[in-house]
């Protein structure tokens, strides 16, 4: 069998035969260092080892990325982009499927329900819980334009850039992202609006057109608020460490969680995905079961 290298093999079999021909163990080995007895050797050391690369198998990556798919796309030409959508893994109460989301759609070889990965949309870092099986979908409301998606896991990245074009897809014009490091942990983000309106996970949806992705507000997070056409006056975002919860369901029990500490991480994002955009991020320190923190008070 005939063995041809590709370009990148050959400084690779030139880097490993001259390590040979120089390692103190040569005297022993006795290897020629010319003439045709020595130029023999070199073929076959390199033909072995091409030989040996061809047969070594190709590791698998340790994340893969289904959807979407990079990049032109028109939301409304699938039928499916209409449909309801659902999370997964699950959250641990059902609050119905959501209209109007694309889904962000892969699987992860090594991270598992207690080990996530990171997600990072147009810029915005989450943590990314899989399923047990390594398998995970979540939604994103995606504005006109071109958006990206990135999945890492450990130091294995996936990346799509896509380009929306539908200019009638709503553009969020404030978003805030809330992510934390426990994922026994409950934590949720409280956050009031001009008009006084509350969107919190008990009224997840508010009449102003703002309102949290209802399968965020359950679970390990990351919890997300939107707002396509947020009225001008003064907004105040609050965390709170609700609670934890496992496979019997919410509870209060502190010894559960898996850190003494939680750092919780907030994302708040102006006119995302446009040449306006502006960004803040802020990191919290949640110590105990109860804990309620003024994050950030802005002007809109």
């Amino acid at each position: 069998m005939r063995i041809h290298e590709s370009a990148p093999m050959k400084p690779l079999v030139a880097m490993i035969y001259k390590y040979i021909r120089h390692n103190p163990l040569e005297s022993k080995l006795r290897l020629p260092r010319g003439g045709e007895a020595g130029a023999a050797l070199k073929r076959q050391f390199h033909q072995a080892l091409l030989l040996f690369l061809s047969l070594t198998p190709t590791l698998a990556p340790a994340a893969e990325l289904d959807s979407p798919q990079g990049g032109w796309n028109y939301y409304g030409l699938n039928q499916r982009d209409n449909a309801p959508a659902y999370a997964y893994p699950a959250p641990p109460i059902d609050r119905g499927a959501q209209r109007y989301r694309s889904l962000i759609v892969g699987h992860l070889k090594k991270a598992g329900p207690h080990r996530p990965a990171n997600l990072i949309v147009n810029g915005n870092p989450m943590p990314l819980y899989p399923g047990a099986d390594g398998r995970f979908v979540r939604p994103y409301a995606f504005g006109a334009g071109s958006n990206s998606v990135e999945v890492r896991d450990g130091s294995d990245t996936k990346r799509r850039q896509f380009f929306e074009a539908n200019r009638n897809r709503p553009q969020a014009q404030i978003r805030v992202i809330l992510g934390w490091d426990d994922s026994q942990a409950e934590v949720d983000m409280h956050l009031i609006t001009p008009d006084g309106q509350h969107a919190f996970w008990a009224h997840p949806v508010l009449s102003n057109g703002g309102g949290l992705d209802v399968d965020s507000v359950d679970g390990p997070g990351p919890e997300m608020f939107s707002m396509t056409a947020p009225p001008h006056g003064n907004y105040h975002i609050f965390i709170n460490y609700w609670g934890n919860f496992g496979a019997s369901g919410y509870h209060f029990d502190e010894s559960t969680r898996e850190r003494p500490i939680i750092t919780a991480r907030i994302g708040l994002i102006f006119n995302e995905n446009t040449l306006q955009e502006k960004r803040e991020t802020f990191v919290a320190p949640l110590r105990k079961i109860g804990d309620l923190m003024l994050i950030k008070s802005f002007r809109y």
